[in-house]
């Protein structure tokens, strides 16, 4: 991992830390949707409709287009999802990191910076849902700057803070369509230890599981 510095965030790194989450969010597009059509709900529905028209219009032109149509309108609804989604998270973190991360007692927000630029970033606060641990958040690295080592240096920097403030573990979150990240926390160390689905009504529907990793120090 050759010039790679990782620091604490600065006020000069605000443009370039959303840049970075707004791509590493968007590359899950194509995965989700990928998610999506695999869905039994969605394959039967798809299903009906093919044959639904096939069968009244005596044409295999119209069901054809139908499906093109619903196929395109599913993947705008994942481009929504995930819009929102950059959109609240830019609004309620991204936009203060200092208040959030660095004024507040065990947190910090890292960047791992090559030649001067920004091209990763990781953070940490107390887990709201797990009392006593911390969590890892925000995890990204820049496309051309994966498979350097960076994030498994930036999983380590949180480990280490975590573990210098005698916290007895870190958890973290990651969904089902990021199975890279999956496979780098099982691979430092992290075990997981359940699944859910999000509460809400599209989450169920689409069965878009989240997994919560946690790494122990014990």
């Amino acid at each position: 991992m050759a010039n790679i510095q990782i620091r604490k965030y600065q006020d000069e790194d605000a443009e370039v830390v959303k840049e970075l989450f707004t791509l590493g969010m968007s590359e899950h597009v194509p995965s989700s949707f990928t998610h999506v059509l695999k869905q039994p709900l969605t394959q039967m529905f798809l299903m009906v409709t093919f044959c639904a028209l096939i069968t009244s219009s005596k044409s295999f032109l119209l069901p054809v287009l139908a499906v093109t149509l619903v196929l395109a309108a599913v993947r705008q609804m994942v481009v929504y999802m995930f819009n929102k989604y950059i959109e609240a998270t830019l609004r309620k973190d991204l936009n203060n990191i200092g208040g959030i991360y660095l004024q507040k007692k065990n947190s910090c927000f890292w960047v791992a910076e090559s030649d001067g630029r920004v091209v990763g970033t990781v953070a940490c606060l107390p887990a709201e849902t797990a009392p006593g641990f911390l969590e890892l958040k925000r995890m990204s690295v820049r496309r051309s700057h994966r498979g350097m080592g960076i994030a498994k240096a930036l999983c380590r920097t949180v480990a280490d803070f975590t573990r210098e403030r005698g916290f007895p573990a870190v958890i973290l979150y990651t969904s089902v369509v990021q199975a890279d990240a999956q496979k780098l926390y099982e691979h430092m160390g992290y075990t997981k230890i359940r699944e859910f689905v999000l509460p809400e009504f599209t989450a169920k529907i689409l069965n878009f599981t989240l997994f919560e990793y946690r790494l122990d120090f014990n």
